[in-house]
């Protein structure tokens, strides 16, 4: 999912091999914690506004008597218009958890609504689907499983015309797919991918972001990268995605935002990144990201960062991919073009959103990891003093950004040449003073690369008092070996 350093330090006293098994572990937990860490939630659409002659009416916790009264009046009342408003009361009674544990539990309940919902009439129908997605929103995953007897005509209305109607089953869908494994048991079978690839094809914006957040809940079930991702990589909906994700005037904001997480969900998954190379994702989501940094220039709009975040995570994801060969390449653009574009992000992300600064950093470090164009770029541009300082942030911050050097260090001496002189020592000189013992390790690593192959930085290092500073570190257990190689470099070369 992430790609660290791969490179490989000379011997120099230490265990190479102990640093590299340290990094892989460190590389399998950083795995694990991102796909762990997913963005669950539920959707709620509701109109505000109140219906025709309700006036001020307020909803209420209902009982079973009321319950079967609306229910009653709803399917047997002598007027449409009554119909409906006993469907309206009722929808509003649920939106109480009271109301909808007592719907779920009285008998015949959701056999009348599931009826209403497959009514001829229009109206009736959309308030019964209404009142489903009141109890779609439940946090109970019991009441999403006494949804079931619906879920199968919801996924039908897919196919129908009106584009509300459409938006609300998707979103409703979307609810309950995410708190209920039964409910996913019952619609892959039943063709949810298939169903959902065909409403990728909607002319109708409202259409297409509910979309985005039904499948996006589908692709974060436990069981997607077995039973669910391959199927939505062999649809068209790969492709599709991809091309509601190009920049330029048709680019929906909200629409974009849902993809690029269900493409999120997907890398993260590692079940076919190649096949998304091959449709050309590296080249669309570069340019977006080339487009998103024109637009933090342009605007104050700090809503910007909820389609930044997805789009440098999928990049991060598909830059591991050993598909991927010149990079560069691949993204059709130019290394300085990218390298100037995430900058101009991060200093946005350290403004105005900074924890989203790892999210940058990670994909400046797969992107420098295996890439001397990109670490090129970053040297052309004079980027290692902003770089820098971004180390004061935080550790996790502070880690990446030394990642990123150890990345340009081991690229050899004519990139050595640009570290130092410069203030990268006196940088170094204060990370050996964090208490973090990841940021330290780092430090020790960046020190032990910039004296391989600059044997005369480590005279300057010496003469900045760069001994006591190791000093502090020898008797931590973690960083003993590293510590005494480096004091043996500095002091003997």
């Amino acid at each position: 999912m992430w790609l660290r350093r791969r490179g490989c330090l000379r011997p120099a006293g230490c265990g190479v091999e102990e640093l590299r098994r340290r990094r892989r572990e460190r590389e399998a937990a950083l795995r694990k914690a991102r796909r762990e860490q997913q963005l669950i939630s539920k959707r709620l659409l509701r109109d505000d506004a109140p219906e025709e002659g309700e006036g001020g009416c307020v909803a209420v916790i209902l009982g079973q008597a009321e319950i079967q009264q609306f229910l009653q009046l709803a399917q047997r009342g002598t007027e449409e218009k009554e119909r409906e408003r006993a469907l309206v009361s009722l929808r509003r009674g649920l939106q109480h958890p009271e109301t909808q544990q007592t719907f779920i539990w009285l008998e015949g309940s959701m056999r009348t609504l599931v009826g209403l919902l497959t009514s001829n009439q229009a109206l009736l129908q959309l308030e019964a689907a209404r009142c489903l997605h009141e109890l779609s929103h439940s946090e109970q995953s019991a009441v999403a499983e006494a949804c079931l007897p619906a879920t199968s005509y919801l996924l039908t209305y897919l196919s129908g015309h009106s584009s509300d109607f459409i938006e609300l089953c998707l979103y409703t869908l979307g609810n309950l797919i995410v708190e209920s494994e039964a409910v996913r048991r019952q619609l892959l079978p039943q063709g949810i991918v298939p169903a959902l690839a065909a409403c990728v094809q909607s002319p109708h914006v409202t259409v297409l972001e509910a979309l985005g957040y039904a499948l996006s809940q589908l692709l974060q079930a436990k069981e997607a990268p077995e039973k669910i991702i391959p199927s939505v990589l062999g649809s068209t909906l790969p492709q599709h995605m991809l091309q509601l994700l190009q920049p330029g005037p048709k680019l929906n904001f909200g629409v974009a935002v849902e993809f690029a997480w269900c493409l999120h969900y997907i890398t993260c998954s590692q079940v076919n990144n190649a096949l998304l190379i091959t449709h050309g994702a590296l080249s669309t989501l570069g340019l977006l990201l080339l487009d998103l940094a024109g637009a933090v220039q342009r605007t104050e709009d700090a809503g910007l960062e909820l389609l930044a975040c997805p789009v440098l995570r999928c990049l991060s994801n598909l830059l591991t991919e050993a598909a991927v060969g010149a990079v560069g390449e691949q993204m059709q653009l130019r290394d300085e073009r990218v390298v100037a574009a995430l900058f101009i992000l991060l200093q946005f992300f350290l403004q105005k959103q900074p924890s989203l600064l790892p999210e940058g950093l990670w994909l400046l470090n797969n992107l420098t990891a295996n890439s001397p164009s990109f670490c090129t770029s970053l040297l052309s541009l004079d980027l290692i003093e902003p770089l820098l300082q971004l180390l004061p942030v935080s550790n996790v911050v502070s880690v990446l950004v030394l990642t990123v050097l150890c990345n340009v260090a081991e690229k050899g001496p004519a990139y050595c040449q640009h570290l130092w002189p410069g203030p990268l020592l006196c940088s170094l000189l204060g990370t050996l003073a964090f208490s973090d013992t990841e940021v330290v390790g780092q430090s020790l690593e960046l020190l032990q690369l910039l004296f391989l192959y600059r044997p005369e930085a480590a005279q300057a290092f010496l003469q900045q008092s760069g001994l006591q500073a190791l000093e502090r570190h020898e008797k931590e257990a973690q960083l003993q070996d590293r510590v005494h190689a480096l004091q043996q470099t500095a002091l003997h070369g």
